[in-house]
């Protein structure tokens, strides 16, 4: 399909489908594409032909959006509404379908970014999900029209046995909760909004005025469809109208609409009738009746088909000539959703100015009208948004399929194949096995084969120009190789893309690493000269993705052979830039590491296998992080020093140069809390702009709060101070905690691990000038006139890098410490010995030993109190009928999580079950709750952060009635030691475990 058939603009339209996992999202696709020739009609909703993986196919859930460019032809009604004013017109309607699971939620974000509208699907029974609130924000987010989709209608019918007044109660409250869910983010929104403008209170209730009422959902807007995708039917209350309106022979704005005073007609009119047609095909079959209805509606259905024992067949032929689905979809999506000339003028200027709150802005430049304007012209300014890079085998691509060869070119393929499979084996790659192409959309001009243009990277800074140094590295100029229309797993080769369309570039592998904004000053592009200063007006950044759900379960790999190591290494690079929900890096520990969002996504391995590396690689379980801590428990050992506070440890270096006390000590909640919210701050605050490595710093930081989770796994929180008032909301804090901690902010030497972090290093001596970070960080200098022990002074640094060692791997599993601070009450040196040292030039022996030495202290003052693990939590979303409840909660309890929250769906017999589960026992959770309920019920998984496991790794029975219950050999097993044990064994670290374990017991030599 070439884009020259789309003369008009305002004749396109761009939607995406979401919703919440097995909600009917690709099934309702498939009855577009039928209507579209793409499939048969008796396929559809079988087929699922947008999951074009095998492995979306088994598993029977989508896995990667796809996206599909449809022709539809509809007759539009004169002013008169004589048939001699109808006259057909064509609309391109681009139609993205995302994943639902939340694993995938990251597709979502890619693909709503490209679009105008939104179709959200619901489960009629299920109603209002997880999923469905976080698809509605995103849609909310990026400015989105959503389109309501009741699905699944025959379940009301079919499962629940409802009577027509029943379920319309049911869609009532469904609509409402909906309603709901958009209300609260409206309420939002206008809660910052009064935050942040002192606007008067007229413009307030004007603001209130013209926003909330288009949000919401109601059915007399024609922005609710009731549909069935399954069997092939929808509808919106105005077809009855109409339906109605030429039955009785009156206008259609003469018919009542359904309001509360006449919630029946909606029942007399519409429900009653669908009822009638599933009680004679499938709950009562009575063909007599069947007929009559047929008859009645004036269908056109050979008698062969209506004695049909096939029930879903015969349904779908009767609902697709009465409510075509595909119909009402189309007429939808082309009187809800505006055209991209309109949508960009208020979508463009949310994406140009992130915090603006304004419906539309007017525009300041040529470029700024050309976008919000949608102009496709030979003059107006190129801007295309990649928002994902994807990957497909060069053997698909349209130019690369096979054609009839002559002899001779068969043997130059035979050559050159062989050629190559030489080259991969001595480590080379294949060249082109898999090409990236980006999942693009055009905002404005027109982009054609060949040209060149500048593509423009998210941390593009728009405002210092590109020729500055720290844009440098963040634009690049690419030659679009090809250009190509999506059609699910096919893509149609086209010679140039008008505005306001969907579709794949290539020639940006290299370049783009997985979203950029592609610019060029008109259709021709940049030309000979590729000074972006020349261009410098029609550069622009539309921005970075908003990912949903933080990755956090990690798998290290590595190659069967090491020598394969170039192509393990290529592939997860590859990997990395064609799915945006998975993070890859290499540790400090040298393994190359993968993050998912959850077990499931940890497929992509089998793409890695297959498809990017192709090298057999060997992957480890599932690394999940923990975090340490101390609390103070009940009945502890007493403190290692005596006559000391506990947590005290004395410590020195080697020969006893350098001596010290340091005492460790829980930090209270509150100023926990302030700072695990601060962390993002707090590296702002430590990012000194004349260092060089700032930019690398900085970088460091946006990538952090752009992914919404670090490399060490923790949620990176949106800030609840500023930098400038960092310091005084945290005296706040401490002067609430009181006691030992009310002066702490000024005495604060530094924060850990990795210089930002849940743990404190505090300088607590008295005789010594105090090391305050906060001074530091002023710059504020210390008077020449007071005289500083300079050999103290040199000996900081060694003391805060021990601090930052133990911090970064505590005592118990070498795993990061959260909620302790350490004390240094005193640092004494015999100077007399360092002098002999340094003149034997052995000082570096001295720090060494000096750092090791802070480690370990820190290390043992933390075990002087009661130390704890901390464990990544899920909060785990499931939905059960009663009959299966109770072997979920048998399921949850196994794996040693708890229930939260359970409400019952009014007017179902399902249960909404909220619970919380550790992360490091949910591998195979899902596989079992659905074995457990033989499919009944699915489970969703969100990372929540950390919760502290109160039990001591150390335990072990020591009174009279611990010893009469448990035994000696305690056997009941330590949870928090077995997982202790389970980290230092993947560590290679020493593990306490007996090898025999019951040595009285007979042991036969025989087998």
């Amino acid at each position: 399909m070439a884009t020259t058939e789309i003369p008009d603009s305002s004749n396109i339209r761009i939607i995406t489908t979401v919703g919440h996992v097995d909600h009917g999202k690709t099934t309702l696709m498939d009855a577009l594409l039928a209507a579209n020739n793409i499939i048969s009609s008796r396929m559809a909703g079988k087929m699922r032909y947008l999951d074009s993986r095998e492995d979306e196919q088994e598993r029977g859930i989508t896995m990667e959006s796809s996206a599909v460019s449809l022709k539809f032809q509809v007759v539009e009604r004169g002013p008169d509404e004589t048939r001699l004013e109808r006259l057909p017109k064509t609309y391109i309607v681009n139609m993205i379908d995302t994943p639902g699971h939340v694993d995938f939620s990251s597709e979502v974000s890619t693909a709503s970014r490209l679009c105008d509208g939104a179709l959200v699907l619901v489960d009629v029974v299920e109603g209002v999900c997880t999923q469905t609130i976080a698809v509605l924000r995103q849609a909310w987010h990026d400015r989105l029209r959503p389109i309501l989709v009741i699905n699944k209608f025959d379940r009301l019918i079919t499962e629940l046995k409802l009577a027509p007044v029943e379920a319309h109660h049911h869609l009532s409250r469904l609509i409402e909760q909906v309603n709901a869910v958009m209300g609260s983010f409206f309420a939002k929104k206008k809660e910052q909004t009064a935050d942040e403008t002192d606007a008067a209170v007229n413009e307030s209730d004007e603001f209130q005025e013209r926003d909330d009422d288009d949000i919401y959902f109601a059915p007399e807007r024609g922005n609710v469809i009731f549909a069935s995708a399954i069997d092939g039917w929808g509808f919106r209350i105005g077809k009855f109208a109409q339906l109605y309106a030429a039955k009785l022979g009156i206008k259609e704005a003469n018919l009542p609409s359904p309001g509360r005073a006449l919630k029946p007609l909606f029942v007399q009119f519409v429900l009653e009738n669908i009822w009638a047609v599933y009680d004679g095909v499938v709950l009562n079959p009575n063909m007599e009746k069947v007929s009559k209805i047929v008859a009645a509606l004036n269908l056109k259905i050979a008698p062969r088909d209506l004695k049909s024992k096939d029930t879903r067949y015969l349904l779908s032929l009767i609902f697709s000539q009465w409510l075509s689905l595909s119909t009402c979809i189309i007429q939808t999506v082309i009187d809800v959703i505006p055209a991209p000339s309109i949508a960009q003028a208020t979508r463009i200027p949310k994406m140009l100015y992130p915090d603006l709150y304004e419906t539309t802005i007017e525009p300041k430049n040529k470029l700024e009208e050309d976008l919000f304007a949608s102009k496709a012209g030979p003059d107006a300014c190129v801007s295309a948004y990649i928002s994902k890079m994807f990957a497909v085998s060069a053997k698909d691509l349209p130019e690369n399929k096979k054609k009839s060869l002559t002899a001779e070119e068969m043997r130059t393929r035979a050559r050159e194949a062989r050629a190559a499979r030489d080259h991969f084996h001595h480590g080379g790659c294949v060249e082109g096995d898999d090409i990236l192409l980006g999942f693009a959309r055009l905002y404005s001009g027109t982009i054609r084969k060949g040209a060149i243009v500048y593509a423009i990277l998210p941390k593009f800074d728009i405002s210092l120009g590109p020729q500055h140094p720290r844009n440098a590295k963040h634009w690049a100029v690419a030659t679009v190789e090809g250009l190509y229309v999506m059609m699910g797993r096919e893509l149609v080769p086209v010679d140039h893309v008008g505005a306001g369309n969907i579709f794949a570039i290539k020639g940006l592998e290299g370049k783009v690493w997985r979203s950029a904004t592609l610019c060029a000053p008109d259709e021709n592009g940049v030309g000979k000269s590729l000074d972006p200063q020349e261009h410098r007006d029609c550069l622009i950044n539309l921005g970075h993705i908003i990912q949903s759900a933080p990755p956090i379960v990690r798998v290290a790999l590595e190659p069967q052979y090491p020598a394969d190591m170039p192509q393990l290494i290529r592939g997860l690079r590859l990997l990395s830039q064609s799915d945006p929900c998975v993070e890859t890096f290499q540790q400090q520990t040298g393994e190359h590491v993968i993050l998912t969002a959850g077990e499931l996504h940890l497929e992509v391995l089998k793409d890695l296998r297959e498809r990017f590396a192709r090298v057999e690689i060997q992957a480890s379980k599932p690394i999940v992080p923990f975090r340490e801590t101390a609390v103070k428990g009940n009945d502890m050992a007493p403190p290692r020093t005596l006559n000391a506070a506990r947590g005290t440890i004395r410590g020195s270096s080697s020969h006893n140069i350098v001596n010290f006390t340091i005492r460790a000590s829980p930090l209270p909640p509150s100023i926990l809390q302030f700072i695990l919210e601060n962390l993002t701050t707090l590296k702002s605050l430590q990012y000194d702009r004349k260092n060089s490595d700032a930019e690398t710093y900085q970088d460091q930081i946006d990538s952090d709060e752009q992914d919404g989770v670090d490399v060490y796994g923790d949620v990176v929180r949106k800030p609840s101070a500023k930098p400038d008032q960092f310091w005084e909301a945290l005296r706040v804090k401490c002067k609430e905690a009181g006691a030992e901690w009310e002066n702490l902010a000024q005495n604060i030497w530094a924060f850990g691990p990795q210089k930002a972090g849940g743990c404190l290093l505090i300088d607590a001596r008295k005789d010594s000038i105090i090391n305050s970070l906060e001074r530091r960080l002023e710059k504020i200098k210390v008077d020449e006139g007071i005289d500083v022990e300079k050999v103290i002074s040199d000996f900081d640094n060694h003391i805060e890098t021990g601090f930052q060692l133990a911090a970064f791997q505590g005592p118990l599993c070498a795993e990061p410490v959260e909620g302790v601070a350490y004390f240094v009450e005193s640092l004494e040196i015999d100077r007399e010995s360092l002098n002999k040292e340094i003149e034997q030039n052995r000082i570096a022996q001295v720090t060494g030993s000096v750092i090791s030495a802070v480690r370990d202290a820190c290390r043992n003052g933390l075990l002087d109190w009661s130390p704890r693990l901390m464990l990544a939590m899920y909060t785990c979303d499931i939905q059960a009928s009663t009959d299966v409840l109770g072997k979920v909660y048998g399921v949850v309890a196994k794996r040693r999580g708890r229930i939260v929250a359970e409400e019952m769906k009014e007017g179902t017999s399902f249960f909404n079950v909220s619970a919380l589960l550790p992360v490091v026992e949910s591998f195979g959770f899902a596989d079992d709750i659905r074995k457990r309920t033989s499919g009944a019920a699915s489970p969703q998984l969100i990372f929540s952060g950390y919760e502290l496991l109160d039990q001591d790794p150390f335990w072990v029975p020591t009174t009279e009635e611990e010893l009469e219950d448990l035994g000696e050999k305690a056997d009941r097993s330590n949870i928090a030691k077995g997982y202790m044990d389970g980290v230092r064994e993947r560590k290679g670290l020493f593990v306490d475990r007996k090898i025999v374990e019951f040595a009285e017991k007979q042991r036969t030599l025989k087998r």
